[in-house]
């Protein structure tokens, strides 16, 4: 099931993408895993030393190569009912959810931006590949539903193109500019650990960003009324209950969000179990199907 909220927010693009550039002005590194598992809140010893404390923290992120694959199996979880995530490079449909045909390992939509500026990339990559034909056409659709100039052939192009591994890392190299990464500087900066990074990053595959109250930002903001980040010397587990909170209130404010359970059977029980750094093993459950990471 592919659902990102679109509401007020087709022109909000440039606003996701001047996030990301943002954010990104900082690189991410992969770095060593911690070995301890964070505690649901500060222990005296980390309140008598708290840059002690955020050292340890910031050892580990959402961009370490073993948490990096968790991410994405959690995700294909919710938008695939599978953790095979790089089985979805050739995933494509339209879901009726007024955003065009959905393809690809996070749902790149064809009205909502991010597919005409994947297309856009993998032909800057390699002129003449199956679906540079089809930019006039993206182009026309961006910011609607409409199918025109793309029928009847473009799912099964997108497939063949599928194959290809320049077209696979296209759509990688746009997940991670456009969502991934500014996710995990943005969580960084707030100070939350490896699942807040990874809640952030869903938000933002689904929500997108920008102005409006239902995007990444908005859900933030409204977390932010409620509880301080640890970088504002708030309670880590306070603080991404209140970020979920209000990610819940923005998935029901759409029909098509209406089943919360990535959240509610997922990203709350690892925050239950104070799992911040989401250590393996690692049991949810999506839409009533169970899943595990050993």
């Amino acid at each position: 099931m592919r659902t990102r909220s679109i509401g007020e927010s087709l022109p909000r693009t440039t606003a996701r993408v001047a996030l990301g550039l943002a954010l990104l002005a900082v690189p991410a590194t992969a770095v060593a895993t911690t070995a301890g598992q964070a505690a649901p809140s500060r222990t005296a010893a980390a309140q008598h030393a708290p840059h002690a404390a955020r050292a340890a923290r910031s050892a580990t992120g959402l961009d370490d190569p073993a948490k990096k694959e968790i991410a994405m199996q959690l995700v294909s979880s919710a938008e695939n009912s599978s953790l095979d995530w790089k089985a979805q490079y050739k995933y494509i449909e339209d879901i009726d959810d007024g955003r065009g045909y959905t393809g690809g390992i996070i749902g790149f939509c064809s009205g909502t931006h991010d597919m005409l500026e994947l297309v856009e990339l993998y032909t800057h990559r390699k002129p003449g590949n199956i679906l540079a034909t089809y930019l006039p056409a993206l182009r026309e659709v961006d910011g609607s539903d409409s199918h025109d100039g793309l029928d009847p052939d473009y799912t099964e192009d997108w497939k063949k193109a599928a194959q290809d591994p320049e077209f696979q890392k296209a759509q990688n190299d746009e997940r991670d500019r456009v969502y991934f990464d500014p996710a995990v500087e943005r969580g960084k900066a707030d100070g939350i650990g490896v699942l807040g990074q990874f809640a952030y990053y869903d938000a933002l595959v689904m929500h997108g960003d920008g102005d409006d109250s239902t995007s990444f930002s908005g859900i933030r903001k409204r977390a932010l009324a409620k509880a301080s980040p640890p970088a504002r010397g708030g309670d880590e587990k306070t603080y991404l209950n209140a970020f979920l909170d209000a990610r819940v209130w923005a998935m029901q404010q759409e029909e098509a969000h209406s089943d919360t359970s990535r959240i509610d059977t997922a990203q709350r029980v690892f925050l239950k179990n104070g799992n911040l750094d989401l250590h393996t093993p690692l049991d949810w459950k999506v839409y009533g199907d169970s899943y595990h990471i050993g």
